[in-house]
């Protein structure tokens, strides 16, 4: 069973270790400046202040004794130079609007967790602590405020990379309730929130409270589903948050720590190692200080600098007791053992002695230096007059100015200098909490984050560890990717990375992951049935290759010989009574318009050319009319030479052969009149007609849809004319009885128009091309049967019909017709 622990069993005893290496930096720092002749006769001093009272301390510091006297500066001899301090961004701020007043430099070396001092230097050089806080950066505020460390605004742009490069995209935020938590989440949160990314809960940790509202943010975690969440704090205000979650067993997390607690020694105890194994996080780029190991071993309680402080560091580093020691049972247990003062250092290993990845200890060594190096610009500036100016007596401001324009050469190559605002170059390492064989976790160095002048961020992926153990980093989504041919669905009520997957209507694809929409194909592709990819679509029209039109273009070939034949028949019989009685040239001319309508099908199979387009209406407008003008012609002239047979008639002159063929050619020429103002005014062109079907139908656009039924329908008034005249005269005498079959074949000829429309309005594509070619071939066949399908009957079989005699006779035609 899992043991729980508290969080006073954490609670670090006495001061922080690394905040005394950070003491000692200071003043190793100090002695190399004043043992290195950079400021000639000049001697660097510090002191070093409790920042638990800021406003206190500051004030004490600009006045120049213990008693703070606003607006006077009372220790004339030792001028202050700068300050280096606080550790928290709300006391920087405080600090920096007071300095700010005087001009004084403020350099902020970093954020420490835990170190509360002020650390200040007296004999031209007098330097401030470190905060990350982005309010600091406001230079029209804070005029005198510098930072050896980053601003947070670069920190949370690295947070918010590291999440998108493992595609942590629903994610949540914890941070502490104060400037740099609050600043630096926020920042995080609008990074993230404008790659795509969201935000499943945003919790405080409120310092103000003794459990840091661990129980409450514990249970969000655990009840969330987002596996990624990135604590921005201190590692001291996050302890009640870890023993609340290892209580709790909050498992599968990966944490993302910000710099203020991404190398926390507070954490190394083994309790924390399945909770923290795996975390990745950001943190100042370490340096290395040549000689400072050896300078921190040699701390030694006879030492006069921080005589009382090295004697508590004493007894909590060798677990021992001076004796009569007045704050000794204030930082660690009284212990029976007494301090012999030959304890050895080098034997001893803690985040004291441990050099290896100085990180906030080189900010600090980092200040001293950037101080010192104005100083001496400062010294070596001349006036106008070619002297140097006396920097004895040199005004805060004056050091300011140089500030801004220093330039240090750091161990490790990089150059060390402010920007406009007093920043630093943003450079972090990205560090990995992984295990060690002992089961304890340490921080390794995986990659690098430059923003300096591009953002330039490496990761070495093969060596993170997760605690997945898979070598994979944990997926944090709230919703499984979209596949290629779906579209992302937005949930009602839930952030902008919950959503449903939806397949993309139809018409519409979608060709990658994650898509936000589909969108449709081109016009002339169509979408594959898996919705991925647009398809070349097919094209559509009765061609000669199609079984369809093949059938139809040998039937138009073979029908149109039939008139040729019967043509043949009738010049050879030209002399018979039935060819001489039939108006012999009126039939001709019919059977050969015949034969070219059976062939104008032909201009209707084949790709719709813009040519073939403008000619295969007009030449069936005018091969029809040319053949029903010439039935209505014979139709007219039985009529006319029955009337002319009468006593007195006047219609003789009408039955002249002449008459037919100027009807003839009057109604050809009004077709052929209204073809040409059609093919003048609105052509018919070549079209693709686009449909919601994988297909492209390639058809002939009639150019006036009036203009083709007008022509259609004078087709119509003709053949009407002819079907009603014929049938009148259809009880005429049996010698002129050929108006029969013409109101036969009128019948006809209007039942296969008339059923032609609806059908061809129903149809589509090739399908509409073909129902107007049946169309032509079935009117033109019902012409042929029963026109002249009679007469071949009895020229060929039946030759003793085919006298004058009998065609003198009145029912000659109709015993004729029976006897068939």
């Amino acid at each position: 069973m899992r043991k729980s622990f508290r969080a006073e069993e954490l609670k670090p005893h006495g001061y922080h270790l690394e905040s005394f290496q950070q003491i000692q930096v200071l003043i190793f720092a100090i002695e190399e400046i004043n043992h290195s002749g950079i400021l000639q006769n000049i001697t660097l001093g510090l002191q070093i202040h409790d920042a638990c009272n800021v406003l206190q301390g500051v004030l004490q510091i600009v006045t120049g004794t213990s008693r703070a006297i606003p607006n006077y500066r009372c220790l004339s001899k030792v001028p202050l130079s700068g300050i280096i301090g606080a550790a928290l961004s709300t006391h920087s701020l405080l600090m920096a609007h007071i300095l700010g007043l005087y001009r004084y430099p403020q350099i902020q070396k970093g954020r420490s967790p835990v170190t509360k001092s002020l650390y200040v230097l007296h004999r031209f050089l007098n330097v401030s602590h470190f905060s990350t806080s982005p309010l600091l950066s406001d230079r029209r505020k804070f005029l005198s405020f510098f930072r050896t460390v980053p601003s947070d605004e670069h920190q949370s742009h690295g947070l918010s990379k590291l999440l998108l490069h493992f595609g942590w995209i629903f994610v949540g935020l914890v941070a502490v309730d104060n400037d740099y938590g609050q600043q630096g989440i926020q920042l995080v949160r609008q990074d993230i929130v404008k790659a795509g990314a969201c935000v499943a809960f945003i919790e405080y940790i409120l310092i103000g409270q003794a459990n840091r509202n661990a129980p409450h943010i514990t249970q969000v975690i655990k009840k969330s589903s987002v596996n990624a969440v990135v604590l921005f704090s201190s590692g001291v205000d996050l302890v009640p948050i870890f023993i609340e979650m290892i209580n709790q067993n909050v498992n599968g997390k990966v944490l993302i720590a910000s710099e203020g607690w991404s190398t926390s020694t507070l954490f190394s105890n083994e309790r924390f190692t399945q909770l923290l194994f795996g975390t990745v996080g950001l943190t100042f780029y370490s340096g290395r200080i040549p000689g400072f190991a050896e300078f921190i071993n040699k701390v030694h309680p006879s030492s006069l600098m921080g005589h009382e402080w090295v004697k508590v560091f004493w007894e909590q580093t060798f677990s021992c007791r001076f004796p009569n020691n007045k704050t000794s049972g204030e930082t660690i247990k009284i212990s029976e053992k007494d301090c012999t003062k030959t304890e050895n250092l080098e034997q001893v290993k803690n985040a004291y002695t441990d050099v290896s990845n100085l990180r906030t200890t080189n900010k600090v060594y980092m200040a001293v230096h950037v101080l010192a190096r104005a100083l001496e610009d400062l010294r070596q500036y001349t006036n106008g007059n070619g002297s140097y100016m006396a920097i004895q007596d040199f005004k805060p401001w004056e050091l300011l100015h140089f500030m801004k324009n220093v330039r240090v050469k750091l161990s490790n190559g990089r150059e060390l200098y402010f920007d406009k605002n007093g920043n630093p170059p943003a450079v972090y390492d990205i560090i990995n909490w992984q295990m060690d064989p002992n089961g304890t976790t340490w921080q390794v160095n995986v990659g690098s984050y430059d923003n300096t002048v591009h953002q330039v961020f490496n990761i070495n992926s093969s060596a993170l560890v997760w605690a997945t153990g898979n070598g994979r980093p944990p997926c944090s989504i709230c919703s499984d990717s979209c596949p290629t041919g779906f579209w992302k669905v937005p949930i009602r009520g839930q952030p902008i990375c919950c959503y449903d997957c939806v397949l993309c209507p139809q018409g519409e694809i979608s060709n990658e992951t994650d898509a936000l929409g589909c969108f449709g194909c081109p016009w002339d592709k169509w979408p594959d049935p898996q919705k991925t990819k647009c398809l070349q679509k097919t094209t559509e029209y009765l061609s000669y290759e199609d079984l369809l039109g093949t059938t139809l273009a040998v039937t138009s070939v073979l029908s149109s010989l039939v008139p040729g034949c019967i043509l043949r028949l009738f010049f050879l019989y030209r002399s018979s009574p039935m060819v001489k009685a039939n108006n012999y040239s009126v039939s001709c001319l019919l059977l050969g318009s015949l034969s070219l309508c059976f062939l104008c099908s032909l201009l209707f199979i084949g790709y719709p050319q813009t040519e073939k387009c403008l000619i295969r209406q007009t030449a069936f407008g005018l091969v029809f009319s040319l053949c029903v003008s010439c039935v209505l012609a014979k139709t007219l002239m039985v009529v006319f030479v029955f009337m002319a047979t009468r006593p007195a008639s006047k219609l003789k002159t009408w039955a002249r052969p002449k008459v037919s063929y100027l009807m003839i050619i009057v109604c050809f020429i009004l077709q052929l009149i209204f073809c040409i103002a059609w093919l003048s005014i609105a052509p018919p062109f070549s079209q693709y007609k686009i449909l919601p079907q994988p297909v492209i139908i390639v058809e002939c656009s009639e150019g006036s849809p009036f203009a083709f039924w007008t022509m259609l329908g004078y087709l119509f008034l003709l053949a009407t004319i002819s079907f009603m005249v014929a049938f009148l005269a259809r009880r005429l005498p049996g010698s002129f009885n050929e108006a029969q079959y013409i109101t036969f074949s009128m019948l006809a000829f209007l039942s296969v128009w008339t059923s032609f429309i609806p059908a061809s309005l129903s149809a589509q594509g090739k399908y509409t091309v073909a129902m107007e070619i049946f169309a032509i071939l079935a009117s033109s066949w019902a012409l042929v049967i029963c026109m002249f399908l009679p007469k071949c009957y009895i020229i060929l079989f039946r030759p003793d019909m085919n006298t004058r005699d009998l065609f003198k006779k009145e029912t000659f035609f109709s015993n004729s017709f029976l006897k068939m």
